[in-house]
Protein backbone atom coordinates (compact mmCIF):
# COMPACT_ATOMS: atom_id res chain seq x y z
CA UNK A 1 0.00 0.00 0.00
CA UNK A 2 2.70 2.42 0.91
CA UNK A 3 4.83 1.71 -2.67
CA UNK A 4 0.86 2.31 -4.25
CA UNK A 5 0.48 5.48 -2.36
CA UNK A 6 4.23 6.86 -3.15
CA UNK A 7 4.16 5.84 -7.16
CA UNK A 8 0.39 7.71 -7.36
CA UNK A 9 1.02 10.61 -9.28
CA UNK A 10 0.31 13.83 -8.15
CA UNK A 11 0.16 16.11 -11.05
CA UNK A 12 -0.12 20.03 -11.41
CA UNK A 13 -2.25 21.36 -14.27
CA UNK A 14 -1.71 25.09 -15.10
CA UNK A 15 -3.30 26.25 -18.45
CA UNK A 16 -2.71 29.05 -20.15
CA UNK A 17 -6.09 31.69 -19.23
CA UNK A 18 -8.31 31.36 -22.61
CA UNK A 19 -10.95 29.33 -23.35
CA UNK A 20 -9.09 27.51 -26.05
CA UNK A 21 -6.80 26.07 -23.41
CA UNK A 22 -9.21 25.72 -20.47
CA UNK A 23 -11.39 23.44 -21.81
CA UNK A 24 -8.52 20.59 -23.34
CA UNK A 25 -6.96 21.06 -20.07
CA UNK A 26 -9.95 20.41 -18.01
CA UNK A 27 -10.63 17.17 -19.86
CA UNK A 28 -6.82 16.11 -19.27
CA UNK A 29 -7.38 16.57 -15.47
CA UNK A 30 -10.65 14.29 -15.82
CA UNK A 31 -8.82 11.70 -17.97
CA UNK A 32 -5.67 11.88 -15.97
CA UNK A 33 -8.17 11.60 -12.93
CA UNK A 34 -9.80 8.38 -14.43
CA UNK A 35 -6.48 7.15 -14.61
CA UNK A 36 -5.99 7.41 -11.10
CA UNK A 37 -4.00 11.00 -11.24
CA UNK A 38 -4.20 13.17 -8.12
CA UNK A 39 -4.73 16.70 -9.88
CA UNK A 40 -4.38 19.88 -8.63
CA UNK A 41 -6.00 22.00 -11.45
CA UNK A 42 -4.83 25.24 -11.10
CA UNK A 43 -6.78 28.45 -12.32
CA UNK A 44 -6.53 32.34 -12.57
CA UNK A 45 -8.72 34.41 -10.07
CA UNK A 46 -9.73 36.26 -13.22
CA UNK A 47 -10.78 33.49 -15.42
CA UNK A 48 -12.49 31.01 -11.77
CA UNK A 49 -14.50 34.72 -11.74
CA UNK A 50 -15.30 34.50 -14.83
CA UNK A 51 -16.32 30.49 -14.89
CA UNK A 52 -17.76 31.69 -11.53
CA UNK A 53 -20.38 33.90 -13.57
CA UNK A 54 -21.03 32.19 -16.11
CA UNK A 55 -21.90 28.89 -14.82
CA UNK A 56 -23.73 30.34 -11.33
CA UNK A 57 -21.56 29.11 -9.44
CA UNK A 58 -20.52 30.30 -5.71
CA UNK A 59 -17.29 32.24 -5.78
CA UNK A 60 -15.70 29.52 -3.20
CA UNK A 61 -17.27 26.51 -5.29
CA UNK A 62 -14.90 24.24 -6.92
CA UNK A 63 -16.04 23.63 -10.88
CA UNK A 64 -15.04 20.25 -10.58
CA UNK A 65 -16.69 18.91 -7.64
CA UNK A 66 -19.12 17.14 -9.94
CA UNK A 67 -15.63 14.67 -10.57
CA UNK A 68 -14.84 14.39 -7.29
CA UNK A 69 -18.73 13.30 -6.43
CA UNK A 70 -17.61 10.15 -9.25
CA UNK A 71 -14.73 9.27 -7.04
CA UNK A 72 -12.18 11.53 -9.19
CA UNK A 73 -9.23 13.29 -6.88
CA UNK A 74 -9.47 16.50 -8.29
CA UNK A 75 -8.76 19.66 -6.23
CA UNK A 76 -8.98 23.07 -7.17
CA UNK A 77 -7.38 26.20 -6.74
CA UNK A 78 -7.05 29.81 -7.68
CA UNK A 79 -3.76 32.28 -8.12
CA UNK A 80 -3.66 36.05 -8.63
CA UNK A 81 -2.15 36.21 -12.38
CA UNK A 82 -0.35 39.66 -11.24
CA UNK A 83 -3.11 42.16 -11.95
CA UNK A 84 -6.62 43.18 -10.10
CA UNK A 85 -9.63 41.16 -10.86
CA UNK A 86 -10.80 44.90 -12.80
CA UNK A 87 -8.24 45.10 -14.82
CA UNK A 88 -9.55 44.43 -18.77
CA UNK A 89 -7.01 41.65 -19.46
CA UNK A 90 -8.74 41.77 -23.49
CA UNK A 91 -8.43 45.51 -23.81
CA UNK A 92 -4.88 45.64 -22.84
CA UNK A 93 -4.07 42.83 -24.47
CA UNK A 94 0.00 43.58 -24.60
CA UNK A 95 0.52 44.45 -20.83
CA UNK A 96 -1.02 41.41 -20.08
CA UNK A 97 0.97 39.64 -21.61
CA UNK A 98 3.96 41.24 -20.31
CA UNK A 99 2.44 40.16 -17.24
CA UNK A 100 2.27 36.58 -18.43
CA UNK A 101 6.25 36.80 -19.35
CA UNK A 102 7.30 38.74 -16.21
CA UNK A 103 5.49 38.73 -13.20
CA UNK A 104 2.93 35.42 -13.24
CA UNK A 105 5.98 33.01 -12.87
CA UNK A 106 5.82 34.33 -9.15
CA UNK A 107 3.06 33.74 -8.44
CA UNK A 108 3.00 30.27 -9.97
CA UNK A 109 6.49 29.80 -7.70
CA UNK A 110 4.85 30.65 -4.43
CA UNK A 111 2.00 28.98 -5.23
CA UNK A 112 3.95 25.66 -5.96
CA UNK A 113 6.23 26.08 -2.68
CA UNK A 114 3.21 26.22 -0.44
CA UNK A 115 1.80 23.38 -1.99
CA UNK A 116 5.25 21.36 -1.35
CA UNK A 117 5.32 22.94 2.63
CA UNK A 118 2.01 21.64 2.97
CA UNK A 119 2.90 18.47 2.18
CA UNK A 120 -0.09 16.69 0.56
CA UNK A 121 -1.38 13.38 0.01
CA UNK A 122 0.14 12.24 -2.65
CA UNK A 123 3.14 14.87 -2.56
CA UNK A 124 3.30 16.55 -5.77
CA UNK A 125 5.45 14.66 -8.39
CA UNK A 126 4.67 16.88 -12.06
CA UNK A 127 4.03 19.90 -13.15
CA UNK A 128 1.63 19.74 -16.64
CA UNK A 129 2.08 23.41 -18.17
CA UNK A 130 0.15 24.72 -21.13
CA UNK A 131 3.33 24.81 -23.96
CA UNK A 132 1.96 28.73 -23.74
CA UNK A 133 4.21 29.05 -20.29
CA UNK A 134 7.27 30.66 -20.34
CA UNK A 135 8.36 29.72 -16.82
CA UNK A 136 7.64 25.74 -16.88
CA UNK A 137 11.43 24.38 -16.79
CA UNK A 138 12.70 26.55 -14.27
CA UNK A 139 9.99 25.61 -11.77
CA UNK A 140 9.95 22.01 -12.51
CA UNK A 141 13.67 22.38 -11.62
CA UNK A 142 13.64 23.73 -8.61
CA UNK A 143 10.73 21.82 -6.95
CA UNK A 144 12.39 18.56 -8.42
CA UNK A 145 9.01 17.80 -10.53
CA UNK A 146 8.96 16.11 -13.64
CA UNK A 147 8.04 18.51 -16.64
CA UNK A 148 5.09 17.65 -18.78
CA UNK A 149 4.10 20.18 -21.69
CA UNK A 150 0.53 19.97 -23.14
CA UNK A 151 0.40 21.28 -26.66
CA UNK A 152 -3.00 22.18 -27.27
CA UNK A 153 -2.42 22.82 -31.22
CA UNK A 154 -1.48 20.36 -34.02
CA UNK A 155 1.89 18.53 -34.11
CA UNK A 156 2.86 20.42 -37.47
CA UNK A 157 2.42 23.95 -36.02
CA UNK A 158 4.26 22.81 -32.85
CA UNK A 159 7.05 21.37 -35.64
CA UNK A 160 6.98 24.40 -37.27
CA UNK A 161 7.68 26.41 -34.61
CA UNK A 162 10.82 24.20 -33.88
CA UNK A 163 12.09 25.07 -36.98
CA UNK A 164 12.18 28.59 -36.80
CA UNK A 165 15.97 29.08 -37.45
CA UNK A 166 15.51 27.29 -40.47
CA UNK A 167 12.76 29.34 -41.45
CA UNK A 168 14.98 32.57 -41.50
CA UNK A 169 18.33 30.96 -42.57
CA UNK A 170 15.43 30.13 -46.11
CA UNK A 171 13.95 33.77 -46.02
CA UNK A 172 11.13 32.99 -45.15
CA UNK A 173 10.65 34.38 -42.17
CA UNK A 174 12.24 37.88 -40.08
CA UNK A 175 12.97 39.66 -43.15
CA UNK A 176 11.11 42.40 -45.43
CA UNK A 177 11.51 40.48 -48.50
CA UNK A 178 10.48 36.93 -47.49
CA UNK A 179 10.46 34.36 -50.04
CA UNK A 180 6.91 33.19 -51.24
CA UNK A 181 8.00 29.65 -52.53
CA UNK A 182 6.70 26.67 -51.09
CA UNK A 183 8.68 25.40 -47.89
CA UNK A 184 9.32 21.81 -48.29
CA UNK A 185 12.62 21.90 -45.51
CA UNK A 186 10.93 21.03 -42.45
CA UNK A 187 11.18 17.76 -40.61
CA UNK A 188 8.02 15.94 -40.97
CA UNK A 189 6.19 18.47 -43.12
CA UNK A 190 5.91 17.19 -46.78
CA UNK A 191 4.91 20.88 -48.64
CA UNK A 192 3.83 23.73 -46.81
CA UNK A 193 2.95 27.23 -48.03
CA UNK A 194 4.20 30.47 -46.39
CA UNK A 195 0.35 31.37 -46.28
CA UNK A 196 -0.17 28.72 -44.22
CA UNK A 197 2.14 28.91 -41.15
CA UNK A 198 1.02 30.10 -38.07
CA UNK A 199 0.30 34.11 -38.51
CA UNK A 200 3.47 34.55 -35.89
CA UNK A 201 5.52 33.60 -38.44
CA UNK A 202 3.69 35.43 -41.17
CA UNK A 203 4.09 38.94 -39.82
CA UNK A 204 6.25 41.31 -41.00
CA UNK A 205 7.38 42.54 -37.90
CA UNK A 206 8.38 39.59 -35.60
CA UNK A 207 9.69 41.77 -32.41
CA UNK A 208 5.69 42.71 -30.73
CA UNK A 209 5.29 41.36 -26.93
CA UNK A 210 2.86 38.62 -28.89
CA UNK A 211 6.09 37.39 -30.85
CA UNK A 212 8.62 37.78 -28.35
CA UNK A 213 5.75 35.72 -25.49
CA UNK A 214 5.20 33.02 -28.40
CA UNK A 215 8.79 32.39 -29.17
CA UNK A 216 9.84 32.58 -25.21
CA UNK A 217 6.96 29.98 -24.53
CA UNK A 218 8.26 27.74 -27.56
CA UNK A 219 11.95 27.80 -26.20
CA UNK A 220 10.50 26.78 -22.64
CA UNK A 221 8.59 23.79 -24.36
CA UNK A 222 11.88 22.55 -26.08
CA UNK A 223 13.20 21.45 -22.32
CA UNK A 224 10.17 19.79 -21.25
CA UNK A 225 11.18 15.91 -19.90
CA UNK A 226 7.80 15.20 -22.15
CA UNK A 227 5.10 16.74 -24.52
CA UNK A 228 1.64 15.33 -24.68
CA UNK A 229 -0.03 16.37 -27.49
CA UNK A 230 -3.91 17.03 -28.25
CA UNK A 231 -3.75 15.19 -31.42
CA UNK A 232 -4.22 11.87 -33.24
CA UNK A 233 -0.92 10.19 -34.21
CA UNK A 234 -2.36 8.53 -37.76
CA UNK A 235 -3.27 12.17 -38.84
CA UNK A 236 -0.19 13.58 -38.64
CA UNK A 237 1.93 10.50 -38.13
CA UNK A 238 5.49 12.27 -40.50
CA UNK A 239 5.41 15.39 -38.44
CA UNK A 240 4.63 13.43 -34.89
CA UNK A 241 7.66 10.88 -35.86
CA UNK A 242 10.03 14.00 -36.58
CA UNK A 243 9.64 15.65 -33.89
CA UNK A 244 10.10 12.58 -31.07
CA UNK A 245 13.51 12.80 -32.78
CA UNK A 246 13.89 15.82 -30.88
CA UNK A 247 12.20 15.05 -27.62
CA UNK A 248 9.21 12.30 -25.95
CA UNK A 249 5.95 13.55 -27.79
CA UNK A 250 2.74 11.53 -27.16
CA UNK A 251 -0.29 11.93 -29.54
CA UNK A 252 -2.91 11.34 -27.03
CA UNK A 253 -5.78 13.74 -28.34
CA UNK A 254 -8.44 14.14 -28.97
CA UNK A 255 -9.06 15.09 -25.46
CA UNK A 256 -12.79 15.19 -24.70
CA UNK A 257 -14.61 14.55 -21.86
CA UNK A 258 -14.67 11.39 -20.12
CA UNK A 259 -17.51 9.62 -19.75
CA UNK A 260 -16.36 8.45 -16.46
CA UNK A 261 -18.23 10.97 -14.77
CA UNK A 262 -22.01 11.24 -14.86
CA UNK A 263 -22.12 15.15 -15.66
CA UNK A 264 -19.80 16.63 -18.43
CA UNK A 265 -17.55 19.45 -16.51
CA UNK A 266 -18.52 22.89 -18.01
CA UNK A 267 -15.62 24.83 -19.49
CA UNK A 268 -17.36 27.96 -20.69
CA UNK A 269 -15.96 31.44 -19.56
CA UNK A 270 -19.02 32.55 -21.19
CA UNK A 271 -23.04 32.21 -20.11
CA UNK A 272 -24.18 29.35 -22.67
CA UNK A 273 -27.83 29.07 -23.68
CA UNK A 274 -29.82 25.56 -24.62
CA UNK A 275 -30.97 25.99 -28.50
CA UNK A 276 -31.97 22.34 -28.61
CA UNK A 277 -35.81 23.44 -28.95
CA UNK A 278 -34.99 25.50 -32.22
CA UNK A 279 -32.46 23.09 -33.86
CA UNK A 280 -35.38 20.44 -33.29
CA UNK A 281 -37.76 22.25 -35.26
CA UNK A 282 -35.11 21.78 -38.32
CA UNK A 283 -34.47 19.20 -40.56
CA UNK A 284 -31.67 17.24 -40.59
CA UNK A 285 -28.39 18.63 -41.83
CA UNK A 286 -30.05 22.24 -42.74
CA UNK A 287 -28.31 23.74 -40.25
CA UNK A 288 -25.54 25.91 -41.13
CA UNK A 289 -23.47 26.85 -37.59
CA UNK A 290 -20.89 29.93 -37.35
CA UNK A 291 -18.84 30.77 -34.95
CA UNK A 292 -14.83 32.54 -34.83
CA UNK A 293 -14.52 31.49 -31.42
CA UNK A 294 -13.81 32.93 -28.09
CA UNK A 295 -11.00 35.48 -29.06
CA UNK A 296 -10.79 36.48 -32.82
CA UNK A 297 -11.42 40.10 -34.25
CA UNK A 298 -12.95 40.49 -36.97
CA UNK A 299 -13.92 43.69 -39.12
CA UNK A 300 -17.40 45.35 -40.10
CA UNK A 301 -16.16 44.16 -43.40
CA UNK A 302 -16.13 40.99 -42.99
CA UNK A 303 -18.92 40.69 -40.98
CA UNK A 304 -21.34 42.73 -43.74
CA UNK A 305 -19.70 40.42 -46.36
CA UNK A 306 -20.65 37.19 -44.45
CA UNK A 307 -24.01 38.15 -43.16
CA UNK A 308 -25.23 39.46 -47.30
CA UNK A 309 -23.68 35.86 -48.26
CA UNK A 310 -25.79 34.48 -45.73
CA UNK A 311 -28.51 36.35 -46.90
CA UNK A 312 -27.61 35.11 -50.58
CA UNK A 313 -27.96 31.76 -49.83
CA UNK A 314 -30.75 31.69 -48.12
CA UNK A 315 -29.67 28.76 -45.62
CA UNK A 316 -30.82 27.88 -41.79
CA UNK A 317 -28.48 28.76 -39.40
CA UNK A 318 -27.11 29.85 -35.98
CA UNK A 319 -25.09 32.23 -35.85
CA UNK A 320 -22.70 32.86 -32.68
CA UNK A 321 -21.71 37.01 -32.26
CA UNK A 322 -20.10 37.85 -29.12
CA UNK A 323 -20.71 41.65 -28.61
CA UNK A 324 -16.41 41.96 -28.76
CA UNK A 325 -16.12 40.42 -31.86
CA UNK A 326 -15.38 43.52 -33.61
CA UNK A 327 -12.16 45.10 -34.29
CA UNK A 328 -13.94 48.67 -33.28
CA UNK A 329 -15.21 47.40 -30.23
CA UNK A 330 -18.03 48.71 -31.76
CA UNK A 331 -21.81 47.10 -30.28
CA UNK A 332 -23.81 47.76 -33.32
CA UNK A 333 -22.39 44.51 -35.43
CA UNK A 334 -25.10 42.99 -37.79
CA UNK A 335 -26.33 45.23 -41.11
CA UNK A 336 -29.44 47.10 -40.67
CA UNK A 337 -32.53 44.50 -41.38
CA UNK A 338 -30.45 41.07 -40.86
CA UNK A 339 -32.17 39.83 -37.84
CA UNK A 340 -35.65 40.66 -39.46
CA UNK A 341 -35.02 39.16 -42.87
CA UNK A 342 -33.79 35.91 -41.25
CA UNK A 343 -36.90 35.78 -38.71
CA UNK A 344 -37.54 32.05 -38.47
CA UNK A 345 -34.59 30.39 -40.15
CA UNK A 346 -32.17 32.41 -38.42
CA UNK A 347 -30.59 32.63 -34.97
CA UNK A 348 -27.84 34.81 -33.92
CA UNK A 349 -27.15 34.46 -30.47
CA UNK A 350 -24.02 35.76 -28.20
CA UNK A 351 -22.46 32.02 -26.94
CA UNK A 352 -23.39 28.26 -26.88
CA UNK A 353 -22.43 25.20 -26.45
CA UNK A 354 -20.39 24.31 -29.03
CA UNK A 355 -20.44 20.70 -28.61
CA UNK A 356 -24.22 20.20 -28.08
CA UNK A 357 -24.39 22.04 -31.32
CA UNK A 358 -22.55 20.59 -34.01
CA UNK A 359 -24.01 16.64 -32.71
CA UNK A 360 -27.37 17.92 -33.01
CA UNK A 361 -28.56 16.14 -36.40
CA UNK A 362 -30.11 19.45 -38.11
CA UNK A 363 -26.36 20.81 -38.21
CA UNK A 364 -24.71 20.12 -41.65
CA UNK A 365 -21.86 22.64 -41.83
CA UNK A 366 -19.80 24.77 -39.89
CA UNK A 367 -18.50 28.47 -40.65
CA UNK A 368 -15.53 28.62 -38.49
CA UNK A 369 -12.13 30.39 -37.30
CA UNK A 370 -10.42 26.96 -37.01
CA UNK A 371 -9.55 26.99 -33.53
CA UNK A 372 -8.05 23.61 -33.08
CA UNK A 373 -10.57 22.42 -30.47
CA UNK A 374 -13.23 23.26 -32.78
CA UNK A 375 -12.02 21.40 -35.79
CA UNK A 376 -11.41 18.11 -33.54
CA UNK A 377 -15.02 18.52 -31.85
CA UNK A 378 -16.73 19.09 -36.03
CA UNK A 379 -14.91 16.12 -37.32
CA UNK A 380 -16.29 13.98 -34.10
CA UNK A 381 -19.68 15.19 -34.80
CA UNK A 382 -19.22 14.83 -38.80
CA UNK A 383 -19.48 18.31 -39.56
CA UNK A 384 -17.87 19.59 -42.90
CA UNK A 385 -16.16 22.92 -42.40
CA UNK A 386 -16.06 26.00 -44.18
CA UNK A 387 -13.15 27.43 -42.98
CA UNK A 388 -12.22 31.09 -42.21
CA UNK A 389 -8.74 32.06 -40.39
CA UNK A 390 -7.96 34.49 -38.19
CA UNK A 391 -4.92 34.52 -36.80
CA UNK A 392 -2.11 32.18 -34.62
CA UNK A 393 -2.25 28.32 -35.47
CA UNK A 394 -5.39 28.87 -37.25
CA UNK A 395 -4.19 29.20 -41.24
CA UNK A 396 -2.19 25.83 -40.63
CA UNK A 397 -5.26 24.15 -38.79
CA UNK A 398 -7.27 25.35 -42.07
CA UNK A 399 -4.39 23.64 -44.51
CA UNK A 400 -5.29 20.35 -42.65
CA UNK A 401 -8.32 20.60 -42.87
CA UNK A 402 -8.94 21.55 -46.71
CA UNK A 403 -5.76 19.89 -48.03
CA UNK A 404 -4.38 17.62 -46.18
CA UNK A 405 -7.88 15.58 -44.93
CA UNK A 406 -10.18 17.46 -47.41
CA UNK A 407 -13.02 17.84 -44.47
CA UNK A 408 -13.89 21.59 -45.49
CA UNK A 409 -13.72 23.94 -47.86
CA UNK A 410 -12.36 27.76 -47.75
CA UNK A 411 -14.64 30.18 -46.97
CA UNK A 412 -12.31 32.92 -49.55
CA UNK A 413 -8.89 33.02 -51.08
CA UNK A 414 -6.61 35.21 -48.60
CA UNK A 415 -8.43 37.92 -46.43
CA UNK A 416 -10.84 39.42 -48.96
CA UNK A 417 -14.12 38.17 -48.49
CA UNK A 418 -16.94 38.81 -51.01
CA UNK A 419 -20.52 37.75 -50.25
CA UNK A 420 -20.62 35.94 -53.47
CA UNK A 421 -17.98 33.57 -52.55
CA UNK A 422 -19.47 33.43 -49.54
CA UNK A 423 -23.00 32.07 -50.67
CA UNK A 424 -21.12 30.00 -53.04
CA UNK A 425 -19.06 28.10 -50.17
CA UNK A 426 -22.23 27.97 -47.77
CA UNK A 427 -24.35 26.49 -50.62
CA UNK A 428 -21.34 23.94 -51.24
CA UNK A 429 -20.94 22.64 -47.93
CA UNK A 430 -24.65 22.05 -46.91
CA UNK A 431 -25.39 20.24 -50.33
CA UNK A 432 -24.29 16.92 -48.70
CA UNK A 433 -21.29 16.53 -50.75
CA UNK A 434 -20.73 12.97 -50.94
CA UNK A 435 -16.54 13.50 -51.24
CA UNK A 436 -16.61 15.67 -48.06
CA UNK A 437 -18.85 13.38 -46.01
CA UNK A 438 -17.01 10.50 -47.09
CA UNK A 439 -13.37 11.84 -46.04
CA UNK A 440 -15.39 13.62 -42.51
CA UNK A 441 -16.93 9.93 -41.94
CA UNK A 442 -13.37 8.35 -42.33
CA UNK A 443 -11.42 11.02 -40.20
CA UNK A 444 -13.90 10.35 -37.64
CA UNK A 445 -13.46 7.20 -37.73
CA UNK A 446 -9.63 7.32 -36.94
CA UNK A 447 -10.56 10.30 -33.73
CA UNK A 448 -12.99 7.33 -32.64
CA UNK A 449 -10.33 4.37 -33.46
CA UNK A 450 -7.86 6.11 -31.40
CA UNK A 451 -9.26 6.54 -28.47
CA UNK A 452 -10.86 2.57 -28.16
CA UNK A 453 -9.23 0.47 -25.61
CA UNK A 454 -6.48 -0.75 -28.59
CA UNK A 455 -6.19 2.87 -30.37
CA UNK A 456 -2.76 5.02 -30.48
CA UNK A 457 -4.21 7.70 -28.49
CA UNK A 458 -5.27 5.18 -25.45
CA UNK A 459 -1.77 3.36 -25.40
CA UNK A 460 0.55 6.41 -25.93
CA UNK A 461 -1.81 7.60 -22.91
CA UNK A 462 -0.93 4.47 -20.78
CA UNK A 463 2.68 4.44 -22.20
CA UNK A 464 3.37 8.32 -21.70
CA UNK A 465 1.93 7.40 -17.78
CA UNK A 466 4.28 4.42 -17.25
CA UNK A 467 7.31 6.23 -18.49
CA UNK A 468 6.14 9.68 -15.78
CA UNK A 469 5.79 7.15 -13.58
CA UNK A 470 9.42 6.31 -13.86
CA UNK A 471 10.78 10.03 -14.43
CA UNK A 472 9.04 10.35 -10.99
CA UNK A 473 11.07 7.27 -9.39
CA UNK A 474 14.37 8.44 -10.93
CA UNK A 475 13.73 12.21 -9.25
CA UNK A 476 13.12 10.83 -5.69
Amino acid sequence: MELKERLQPHAVLVPLPLQGHITPFTHLAMKLASKGFTITFVNTESTHQQIAKAQSLKDEENPFSHAEESGLDIRYAKINDGFPLSFDRRDNASQFVEGLIHVFQAHVDDFIENLVLSKPNPPISCIIADSFHVWASTIAKKYNLVNVSFWTEPATVLTVYYHMDLLKSNGHFGCYDKCEDTIRYIPGVQAIEPSDLPSYCQDADPNTVMHRFVFKCIEDAQKADVVIGNTVQELESSTISALQEKQPFYAIGPVFPTSFTKRIISTSLLPASDYTNWLNSKQDGTVLYISFGSLANLSKQDILEIAQGILISKVSFIWVLRHNILVSGERNILPLGFEEETTGRGLVVPWCSQLAILSHPAVGGFLTHCGWNSILESIWCKVPMVCFPILTDQFTNRKLVVDDWRTGLNLCTGRLIRRKVVAENIGRIMSKSDELRKNIEKTQMILQNALSDEGSSEKNLNQFIEDMNNKILQKK
